[in-house]
């Protein structure tokens, strides 16, 4: 049995039935059953779950009694077989059918005459398959042809018109660069690009944030510039938020959603390891993450402590100079670094978001001084999450104004999806 087939089989199984993160369970798999071809794993995987609706939807048409009648194993193996054949045109006919069998053999044993009839079946029959009626049924054709859930299509058809949309939905099915923040605290931009240069990597600064570069090339994560703490992988549209909070030296500053604290870290590397930054998280065990890469990066100002952020602690009343709420959201602007984002079914908890977000932000604003700053940001592209929760707090708090606000989307920035709002305190105004 191919290795690499393995370790993508077992990575999707587990985002399948245990709801695993596809990275976590990725990285998790590679560690463990060493594939030789990690790359191959990666594009597999990430094909699987990016195209995951589409690929039920062939499925469905040339099983017997439907895709219902298939469990996990089974479905999980044609999905991957089916991508092979239709999307990996380096992967030779014969293997993808072949290599699906020997899966089903070891994974289902009985299902492997089912995978190599639905299979061959598939090579037979694709020419003449044939994605649903765009003019019968407009949301069905857009969430099979880009395979997002149709809460997610029917939620963005009322704020985007079709031809946009169609452009938004592709975007989030692209392969995302990978970019780096540089550590100011180590090294400087164009030196760092020259290490990363002699190590054999394609580098290029970024568009959208100054600290940005785009990095090509594997290993990245083993080499001693990341160990030594020289940079750390985010997005630009991440690493925007530190630059629109605008920390300066010996300030103040409270991120009270802050795990795992990569926007955290970067305000600390604005500051220059000065003055003091509280950051808060509900749970201890990813407060600690932060805690370690502060420590890989040379940070020192940091506090970290446990703290539900929809309570208000008394003891920072206007305290804050800065303040961030990197808001708990849908998440639904980063589906193409997790694209199981894109099959969330639309949960009461899902349509109690924006409440939660309004009460967090609210709480959030009390620690901010006269003259201080108050940022909102989600990686979501749902105004239910976004403006509306912003002109719902700022219709409540006069003594806030907006500054600014910017919605980043993949297919206009080229980054994640990403929502922040730049508010201020008048100075005048002070709230009891």
């Amino acid at each position: 049995m191919d290795a690499n087939r393995k370790t993508a089989y077992l990575t999707l199984i587990d985002v399948e039935t245990k709801n695993a993160y596809s990275n976590l369970a990725l990285n998790h798999q590679i560690a463990v059953t060493r594939p030789n071809s990690p790359g191959f794993v990666r594009e597999m995987v990430y094909g699987v779950l990016e195209n995951k609706l589409t690929l039920d939807y062939y499925i469905d048409l040339l099983v017997k009694n439907g895709i219902k009648s298939l469990r996990s194993h089974e479905l999980t193996i044609l999905r991957m077989g089916i991508y092979q054949l239709g999307y990996m045109d380096s992967v030779p006919e014969y293997a993808a059918v072949n290599e699906s069998v020997q899966l089903a053999k070891r994974y289902c044993r009985y299902k492997a005459g089912l995978v190599n009839g639905v299979l061959r079946e598939y090579l037979n029959k694709r020419i003449q398959l044939r994605l649903p009626d765009r003019h019968e049924d407009e949301v069905r054709y857009l969430s099979v042809k880009y395979s997002y859930a149709p809460w997610i299509i029917e939620l963005w058809l009322e704020h985007y018109d079709i031809d946009f949309l169609e452009e938004l939905l592709a975007a989030g099915n692209e392969t995302p660069p990978t970019t780096i923040r540089m550590n100011w605290l180590k090294v400087m931009k164009k030196d760092l690009m020259a290490k990363l240069s002699e190590k054999g990597f394609e580098v290029r600064e970024g568009e959208v944030s100054r600290n940005a570069i785009h990095v090509k090339g594997s290993g990245l994560l083993d080499t001693e510039l990341y160990k030594m703490g020289m940079f750390t992988p985010q997005d630009e549209s991440s690493m925007l938020v530190a630059e629109k909070l605008d920390p300066k030296h010996g300030e103040t500053i409270m991120d009270v959603c802050a795990a795992p604290g990569g926007k955290t870290t970067a305000i600390a590397e604005r500051m220059n390891n000065t003055g003091r930054i509280i950051a808060s998280d509900i749970y201890r065990r990813k407060l600690d993450l932060i805690d370690r890469e502060a420590k890989r990066l040379g940070i020192t100002n940091i506090e970290t402590r446990s703290w539900d952020a929809t309570r208000v602690d008394s003891s920072m009343l206007q305290k804050a100079d800065r303040v961030l709420v990197d808001a708990p959201c849908s998440g639904l602007g980063v589906a193409r670094r997790k694209p199981e984002i894109k099959y969330k079914e639309l949960t009461q908890d899902m349509e109690l978001l924006p409440r939660k977000q309004l009460a967090i932000l609210s709480a959030s604003s009390v620690y901010v001084k006269p003259g201080g700053t108050l940022v909102y940001s989600t990686c979501t592209i749902n105004p239910e999450e976004n403006e509306k929760v912003t002109d719902a707090f700022l219709k409540k708090n006069n003594s806030f104004k907006m500054v600014e606000r910017i919605q980043l989307l993949p297919n206009v920035d080229g980054t994640d999806g990403f929502y922040i709002c730049v508010m201020k305190k008048d100075v005048s105004l002070i709230q009891a």
